[in-house]
């Protein structure tokens, strides 16, 4: 077996089972041994990528959104193979940085050309992340959209859960310490982020590098509800790090300790609660990419 495909059948409203029947068409063509597995639950990508590295498979291809490469990556491990991306989840944000299409066709072409480079790998509480973890507002739009989700699908159960999460939410005090600096914050929302975007294209950390060796964090300072929906769609252009209340600050060990509870929220999953301590892995990852790849 040379390759392993770990699809997720649900993601991107069905996608992953449409897909799957594209890799049959393309790996019987190039002749490469292959096996796809789909699957069953929340976690399961996590065992399929250990099982496939216990087998001794050195290319593990993730097809779905961030939280499938999420689980994948967890059951990888760092240093046992070479993460592909086939993305069709509803965000795909680590492809966005990683300059992979979502078309999948192009996206096995990549993987199929063998062009790997290793990238940085975040750590929070024992787990690996190659995306952005958060606390704040975002986790909470996360739990409550996914509430949401068994009576609305689709956008606007996140835009339902954006507005109901902020009639309610009021702003956290936290001790954040990066580096060994430590500060007492008011705060919105705290994004530790190792690539560029999150929440489905949002340009959280628009200089973050994949492969530079530091966390870009971004600090979301008390502001106003009305601030907050007028702040919102800048997000997406990056524009957001202009206004006064965000700060930007760069580091490798972060620490952050909410006064009350606090759901951590880590490549768009709820995965447990701060206190949480994160650390970055210097080119932990190996992942394929395009031989001309610029990041966005």
């Amino acid at each position: 077996m040379d390759w392993m495909f770990i699809v997720n059948p649900v993601a991107g409203k069905g996608k992953g089972r449409n897909i799957a029947q594209q890799i049959q068409k393309f790996m019987k063509k190039k002749n490469i041994a292959y096996e796809i597995r789909f699957t069953k639950f929340k976690g399961d990508g996590e065992i399929l990528a250990k099982e496939a590295v216990d087998r001794g498979c050195c290319t593990i291809i993730a097809v779905g959104g961030d939280g499938t490469i999420y689980e994948v990556v967890n059951g990888m491990g760092m240093g046992t193979g070479t993460l592909g991306v086939i993305p069709c989840g509803t965000g795909n944000d680590l492809a966005k940085t990683l300059g992979i299409p979502e078309n999948p066709v192009k996206a096995m072409e990549i993987i199929h050309g063998e062009h790997a480079t290793a990238i940085d790998c975040g750590k929070a509480n024992g787990r690996y992340f190659l995306n952005v973890a958060s606390i704040g507002l975002d986790a909470e739009i996360v739990k409550e959209t996914e509430n949401i989700k068994r009576y609305i699908k689709g956008p606007s159960a996140y835009i339902a859960g954006v507005l109901k999460t902020l009639l309610s939410f009021r702003d956290k005090e936290v001790i954040i310490e990066v580096d060994g600096i430590q500060t007492k914050k008011q705060i919105m929302l705290v994004a530790v982020a190792n690539g560029k975007y999150y929440g489905g294209g949002m340009k959280i950390a628009p200089k973050a590098d994949i492969q530079d060796g530091y966390f870009d964090i971004c600090i979301i300072h008390k502001i106003s509800k009305g601030k907050v929906l007028r702040l919102f769609p800048t997000i997406f252009s990056g524009e957001h790090v202009k206004v006064k209340e965000v700060e930007m600050i760069r580091g490798k060990k972060i620490k952050i300790i909410g006064s009350e509870k606090l759901m951590l929220n880590v490549d768009g999953d709820i995965v447990g609660e701060a206190p949480v301590t994160m650390d970055i892995y210097i080119g932990g990852v190996k992942v394929f990419v395009a031989k001309q790849m610029q990041y966005a």
